[in-house]
């Protein structure tokens, strides 16, 4: 497989036209790469393309658009495509981004095995499958791996890296330059486990966070206050490490002084929830009180939510990291 890092002038193909998809798209092109947006019906395939072009322009105007070209420029990168094969034809980078079905995934990269060279790396959008799972039995598995994004994309640069055992270093180094030179930041996970990295920190905190609740320690709203206005503020800019380092004199420092309170406090944390039954019915309707769950509530706080991360991801911009 060359080792030489991807160009502008190269191809990306997207397989999977939802929203991640799109996401995906509106990035590669952001970063200058011509890409194919791959689905199985043609409708699907130019809905997705009218709507990337709305977003753009929506982005353009509010000064949001990534990447140094304009958003017309942008959209003249991105073409739709019915055909497997033709989408993925001169690509360096192909990025799947079907429903999160293990079986369907495989099936798909199966049929990508057989059609792509030796150069091309394969990538999921996975959040959930291991890639041991995943690429199980492929000729080009030292070409696969996952490049899992957080929701939504466009606004939340962190991509987590997970290989499969046989993935070639090559291929983890290839996509680390490729997600920097769309504006993404991605981690290496250097060994594949279940959750990956993200998911694992998130749902520690959703399960103590279920247990406040259920425990009546808490309010549900005040259980959500309690990270927007307190542990979110800072983890917007450093991670909770960085966060124990400067909290003391030095990580050391903070392990020598806090150590044994943590040990105090993490001895009292109950089994896992279970996310069900009278305590999901008490979150649920705390939750509709501030955004009813009706469609058009929902759409409207999701945009909402957009519209700080942009605001957010435009701050940190202007931070200059030391």
């Amino acid at each position: 497989m060359a080792s030489s890092a991807a160009s502008a002038a190269d191809g990306v193909a997207v397989v999977g036209s939802g929203l991640i998809g799109r996401s995906w798209a509106m990035l590669f092109a952001g970063g200058g790469f011509r890409v194919k947006l791959y689905d199985i019906e043609q409708q699907q395939v130019a809905d997705a393309l009218e709507n990337i072009r709305k977003e753009m322009k929506l982005l353009e105007q509010s000064g949001a658009l990534k990447g140094s070209l304009g958003a017309e420029e942008q959209l003249a990168l991105i073409s739709g495509c019915s055909d497997l094969r033709e989408a993925v034809e001169g690509t360096v980078h192909i990025q799947e981004c079907v429903p999160e079905n293990l079986e369907l995934k495989k099936q798909l990269f199966a049929q990508l095995d057989e059609i792509v060279d030796d150069h091309v790396v394969l990538s999921s959008s996975t959040s959930c499958l291991l890639p041991s799972k995943l690429f199980a039995g492929l000729v080009h598995v030292q070409q696969c791996l996952v490049a899992h994004p957080v929701n939504p994309p466009y606004y939340v640069p962190l991509v987590e890296l997970v290989p499969h055992p046989e993935t070639a270093p090559e291929t983890v180094d290839r996509t680390y330059a490729l997600m920097q030179q769309v504006g993404q930041s991605p981690v290496r996970i250097l060994k594949e486990i279940d959750g990956f990295a993200l998911n694992r920190i998130q749902y520690a905190i959703i399960s103590e966070a279920w247990r406040l609740v259920e425990g009546g320690v808490v309010s549900p709203g005040d259980l959500d206050r309690v990270m927007s206005d307190g542990l979110g503020m800072r983890y917007a800019f450093i991670g909770p490490l960085e966060t124990m380092h400067l909290n003391a004199e030095g990580m050391l420092s903070y392990c020598d002084r806090y150590s044994e309170g943590m040990k105090r406090v993490l001895k009292t944390f109950g089994p896992n929830p279970e996310f069900s039954g009278a305590v999901a019915e008490k979150v649920h309707q705390a939750m509709c009180v501030k955004v009813p769950d009706d469609p058009e509530h929902l759409a409207a706080r999701r945009e909402w939510r957009d519209g700080c991360l942009m605001r957010l991801a435009k701050l940190k911009g202007q931070v200059q990291p030391l």
